[in-house]
């Protein structure tokens, strides 16, 4: 039979299964061939098994899963979830079995357990899989007919859907199967054939494998030419024959119709093809083989859909979900559920979007008709989306994208029973997830910890644990308020099922995430390549509380900083040192060990900067520059009076340095700004540096870059200081002509970094005139908000108000005002 004549056969088929008495059972075993993750297959393996009672349930996947199947019927079992197995010697060799509520495998398991029925496992073994060197390797398991990456891949739901003259396999899919619901009775009374729809699809997938592997079908898998057909039929070959074998031992067992299956529907031509135990017993010889552990692990919608890289996935997994919980009236439901959404995230703010119950009525009445014009037997997602954004979002894909996301994808994250097997340090996190009342959720969510609480300290110390041991569930970021307060942390969570392969992975560390954690950090400071490395490592384990690590690391730390004389290195190592001793400040952690470290690196940074700092090029000083901003802050937050007298004492030498050897023009002024931001520049000085920088005999690139480096992040000084602001003005209209063209990207870049209001502020001020440097205040044209003494009168206006903010009142606060206004 042809491929067409199939789909024409089974469509027929599907149509007499609602009107045709109940047919008797095939002869031999019941196989039913499905699609992974289709809810209409679900409904009719449901159908299928209440009418043929079987003695055992025989389900594609890994027979070492048979160990734990027992769980699907357990109470705290909550789908998506997934089976995994992995390497026991390897465990990032792994590969998922995922099974939605949806899924045909998942509602025959729970059938079959519900009903004293053994479930069994008869796909290849997971100790081939995982095998290096097997054909398929570890991998997701994919779709029916989907070879390995690099082989041409067959699609047969998309075949299929192209015989039938549809360009889309989805919407064909949910129009022949989806929305072909499974009736009890037929229109006159008597039960239906619950059978029909897997015989027609068996059909179908026999005329395609016979066109596509090119032979008449007595032996499916390798057709002549093994060589040349790549790893893919290779490995359904291998696959098939062990199916084919399982089957045979339940036949012998229970009997021929007393056997029921459930697999992919590519699969059932070859259990059913003429072939011997001896030849399926061959392909399997000298297969390799590794020991390997399984486990079911929480699966989320997402990762269920195509877009998350799963080959065996499906677009729209809450659609689908929502098709199986709710086959009666499903348009009218998932109307009434988007709304639900669209409300309850605040769309009624505006009335651009609100929605009503009349919304909702509008919504479904045109679905229905779109659904009439394109020719399909009822709505589908295609009709309710395009009438949910025509209707409920007045045609905007902004909150569409909410409804894509919570509705058609979903947010759901299975849950698996606490008894579940797992290795010990999973076990461990489960019971920290449930003591620290912190648990996984699959949407991304925010969240902040006053880490002067003891249950938001046990948790920053548990995520940043899991960093280190690479289990990526929390992940810092920057307040919205960028305070520097050591206190506060932020965390994104987002738990996705690969974690789980990452925690077994971190098993080979320990039995607790404490222990683990505590190993790895050891481990990596013997490895750690550069005292930068080394340093940040000292502060993650001061983040994570593991004291009990921190000597290892502290001698790693003493030795690679004695012999690194670098000082670009001991400035980038400085930072995450000195963060390290305010963190274990406020986490009560003894950081004094750090703290001596940390102020020896200082010391000689304040030795080597000064002739590290001569003769560089314009790149080494840009480098430089970073250093000497990254140390200048480590040393005030250090707080060590002496230290930091020393080190502005270093500043003010490459402030001053303008001979040779001289220090970059970039240097020389960024030293200038940060003593003038820190109180120990006088303006006097300040603008005599920079009048000697932009006298005329100083090169324009070098006066440029000490521009560059003065003013750069602070376009506000400018601003307020009109004497900079004219000695700028000045140097800049003196520029010979010849030389202004070099100096334009210099000065382009450091303006363009000032905020817009900042940079139209200069330029009006510049507009309005300016004094030439030495030149009399008088100059000047009247500025508003500018003035050469203040105006008390003014100035006491706003006393009440300072008086609010500093909480106080009377002559102490206003005295305190005053003194702040002064």
């Amino acid at each position: 039979m042809s491929v067409r004549g199939a789909v024409a056969a089974g469509t027929t088929a599907e149509a007499a299964a609602g009107t045709a008495a109940v047919a008797a059972p095939p002869p031999g075993p019941l196989l039913m061939g499905v699609r992974h993750h289709g809810p209409g297959s679900a409904r009719a393996v449901l159908a299928a098994l209440e009418a043929h009672r079987p003695a055992v349930l025989l389900v594609e996947g890994p027979p070492e899963a048979d160990a734990v199947v027992d769980l699907a019927a357990h109470e705290e079992m909550r789908p998506p979830v997934a089976l995994l197995a992995h390497a026991a010697d390897d465990p990032g060799r792994a590969v998922f079995w995922p099974l939605a509520g949806f899924s045909p495998e998942w509602v025959a398991i729970r059938w079959a357990l519900e009903h004293g029925v053994p479930v069994r496992f008869f796909d290849l073994p997971a100790a081939h899989t995982l095998a290096p060197g097997a054909a398929g390797g570890a991998r997701e398991e994919g779709r029916e007919g989907e070879e390995e990456a690099g082989e041409p891949s067959l699609d047969p739901l998309r075949v299929l859907a192209e015989t039938a003259g549809h360009d889309d396999p989805e919407r064909w899919w949910e129009d022949a199967v989806e929305h072909r619901g499974t009736p009890v009775r037929t229109a006159g009374g008597r039960p239906a054939d619950p059978y029909a729809p897997f015989a027609a699809l068996a059909d179908a997938m026999t005329a395609l494998r016979e066109a596509y592997e090119g032979t008449s079908g007595t032996a499916p898998g390798i057709p002549p030419g093994t060589a040349s057909d790549g790893a893919g039929r290779r490995r359904d070959a291998v696959r098939e024959a062990h199916m084919r074998l399982r089957l045979r031992e339940a036949r012998r067992e229970f009997g021929d119709d007393r056997v029921a299956v459930v697999c992919g529907a590519w699969h059932v031509p070859a259990l059913t093809a003429r072939t011997t135990a001896t030849a399926d017993r061959r392909l399997l010889r000298g297969l390799p083989k590794v020991r390997v552990e399984i486990t079911w692990v929480p699966w989320t919608n997402e990762r269920l859909a195509r877009r998350s890289g799963y080959g065996a996935g499906i677009t729209s997994p809450g659609w689908y979900g929502h098709l199986f919980a709710a086959p009666d009236r499903p348009v009218e439901r998932w109307m009434a559920e988007a709304a639900r959404l669209l409300r309850e995230e605040g769309r009624t703010a505006s009335s651009a979007f609100s929605v009503s119950p009349a919304h909702v009525i509008e919504a479904v009445r045109l679905a229905g008709a779109l659904a009439a014009l394109r020719g399909r037997p009822l709505p589908g997602l295609g009709e309710t989306v395009d009438a949910v954004r025509a209707v409920m979002c007045d045609g905007s894909d902004l909150p569409l994208a909410l409804v894509h996301d919570r509705l058609v994808v979903g947010d759901a994250l299975g849950t698996v029973p606490p008894d579940a097997p797992a290795v010990p340090l999973q076990r461990d996190l489960a019971r920290l997830q449930r003591s620290l009342r912190l648990r996984p959720e699959a949407r991304e969510r925010e969240l902040g910890l006053d880490l002067r609480e003891a249950n938001a300290a046990a948790r920053s110390r548990l995520l940043h644990r899991l960093r280190l041991l690479g289990v990526d569930w929390g992940e810092p970021v920057r307040t919205r308020t960028g305070g520097t307060g050591t206190f506060r942390e932020t965390w994104r969570l987002h738990w996705r099922p690969e974690l789980s392969v990452r925690i077994a992975e971190a098993g080979v560390w320990g039995t607790t995430v404490a222990a683990a954690s505590c190993a790895r950090a050891e481990a990596l400071a013997r490895d750690a390549a550069s005292l930068a490395e080394t340093t940040e490592l000292a502060e993650r384990c001061l983040l994570a509380g593991l004291g009990e690590a921190l000597p290892a690391v502290m001698r790693a730390l003493a030795d690679r900083a004695a012999l690194d004389a670098d000082v670009g290195h001991l400035a980038q190592a400085l930072p995450a040192l000195v963060r390290s001793v305010r963190y274990g400040d406020v986490r009560g952690t003894d950081a004094a060990a750090l703290r001596e470290v940390a102020e020896g690196i200082a010391e000689r940074v304040c030795v080597g900067l000064p002739p590290a700092c001569a003769g560089l090029g314009a790149a080494g000083a840009a480098e430089m520059r970073g250093h000497v901003e990254a140390a200048h802050r480590a040393v005030v937050l250090l707080g060590r009076e002496e230290l930091l007298t020393r080190w502005r004492s270093v500043l003010r030498t490459l402030a001053g340095r303008d001979r040779p050897p001289a220090v970059p023009g970039l240097l020389r002024g960024r030293c200038a700004r940060l003593l003038l931001d820190d109180g120990r520049l006088p303006e006097d000085e300040a603008a005599r540096l920079m009048g000697l920088a932009l006298s005329p005999g100083a090169p324009p690139e070098d006066a440029a870059g000490w521009i560059e480096g003065f003013v750069a992040d602070g376009g506000m000084l400018l601003v307020h200081d009109e004497r900079l602001l004219a000695l700028v003005d000045g140097w800049l209209a003196g520029i010979p002509e010849e030389a202004f063209t070099g100096v334009l990207p210099l000065l382009r870049r450091t303006f363009a970094a000032y905020g817009p209001g900042v940079r139209r502020t200069v330029g009006e001020l510049v507009r309005r005139g300016a004094r030439a440097p030495g030149g009399p205040v008088a100059a000047w044209e009247a500025v508003p908000g500018f003035g050469e003494e203040p105006d008390p009168e003014r100035a006491d206006a706003v006393l009440p108000t300072l008086r609010l903010l500093l909480g106080g009142a009377g002559p102490a606060a206003d005295e305190t005002a005053r003194r702040g206004r002064g």
